[in-house]
């Protein structure tokens, strides 16, 4: 049996259907049948490659040559075939998702400072404007220096007031740590380290006066719009030799004057209970313009300090008086910047905090 012939014309005739069925391929796998058709196991090629093992050499070197041929032009076809369907669908896309290169580029948006870090720090400048250090101390402390050395003795009813995290830890003495509820404790501390540095002058008679502001996170369980089991107090403390709850007024008064950048506001002092002062007084403010005009307001405890705590400090009560107050941070920033509820502040919503920038 002989081999079918291949005639050149048949073979062009071959590459001219191939290309006439690529072209009319509208997608790839449409393509990829028709590839079959010419190129795979079972194509139109493959069959006239197959009929050549019955030729003689020379005659396999001839028609091979022109089969190769065939082969390559369809070949060539068929890739340029996918390389228009692959753009076509490149076109498809960029039309689907045309971008406006008119718009603005997008830029990396600018932080700025919490509000609450704002307030932070208008706090410390005001009173290191008049004098006042500033302390920092630690956030886990001991039962003394939390309680007992501000007048809070174990069993004390004044600990009820607090409701307290502690801390799976004792100290030295047996008594467990806690995260501190208020920054009073660097009362007992700052005073204490003041009198060793200056005990010569002590000694003499003629220390210079203990005036100090602390600034810092406090923890208590609570936790509604006005209040979080994390929140930000100041503490303020003025000794001396003659140091009377009158500096507590002025001092107080300018400094709210400062913040909140009016004259426009009064204060009052109204009696309350503080372990760690007697007298001690609620201060309350009041604006007499704007939104909150004529409300009376709540923004601190104060009093004159404890002789029992002034003893706690190593100094002599009956030489070294003066006064001590704790005002809320949060509380502050809130009245300055208009918010009504405390969390906010700590839900770190950009749209909310983008208003402080």
């Amino acid at each position: 049996m002989n081999a079918p012939t291949v005639a050149a014309t048949d073979l062009d005739e071959l590459v001219r259907s191939a290309a006439e069925a690529f072209a009319r391929a509208n997608a790839p796998a449409d393509l990829e049948n028709a590839k079959a058709r010419f190129l795979g196991k079972t194509g139109r090629l493959t069959e006239l490659m197959k009929g050549m093992a019955q030729l003689s050499v020379d005659e396999k070197k001839t028609r091979g040559a022109a089969i190769n041929l065939a082969k390559q032009s369809i070949e060539a076809a068929l890739t340029e075939r996918r390389q228009a369907l692959a753009n076509a669908e490149l076109e498809r896309q960029l039309q689907a998702e045309a971008l406006d290169v008119t718009l603005p580029g997008r830029q990396r948006g600018q932080g700025g400072l919490h509000p609450i870090s704002r307030a932070w720090e208008r706090i410390e400048q005001i009173f290191a404007s008049m004098g006042f250090d500033v302390g920092d101390g630690p956030e886990i402390e001991n039962d003394w220096f939390n309680f007992t050395a501000l007048n809070n003795p174990p069993n004390h009813p004044a600990r009820s007031m607090q409701d307290t995290f502690y801390v799976d830890m004792n100290d030295e003495q047996g008594q467990p740590y806690c995260l501190r509820t208020h920054t009073s404790p660097m009362q007992i501390r700052y005073a204490t380290a003041h009198a060793k540095k200056h005990a010569a002058a002590l000694a003499r008679g003629d220390m210079p006066e203990v005036r100090v502001i602390v600034p810092g996170r406090t923890y208590r369980v609570d936790n509604d719009a006005t209040h979080s089991p994390m929140f930000h107090q100041v503490e303020g403390l003025w000794l001396g030799e003659n140091v009377s709850f009158k500096d507590l007024k002025v001092t107080y008064l300018n400094f709210c004057k400062a913040f909140f950048e009016t004259d426009d506001l009064i204060l009052r002092f109204r009696p309350s209970y503080f372990p760690f002062t007697e007298p001690s007084a609620e201060i309350d403010i009041q604006f007499q313009r704007g939104p909150l005009a004529g409300k009376w307001l709540e923004v601190s405890g104060s009093g004159q300090v404890h002789p029992q705590v002034v003893r706690n400090m190593g100094l002599d009560p009956e030489r070294f008086v003066g006064f001590a107050f704790g005002s809320g941070i949060d509380r502050l920033a809130m009245l300055r910047y208009g918010v009504s509820d405390l969390r906010q502040f700590f839900e770190g919503d950009v749209r909310f905090l983008a208003q402080f920038r």
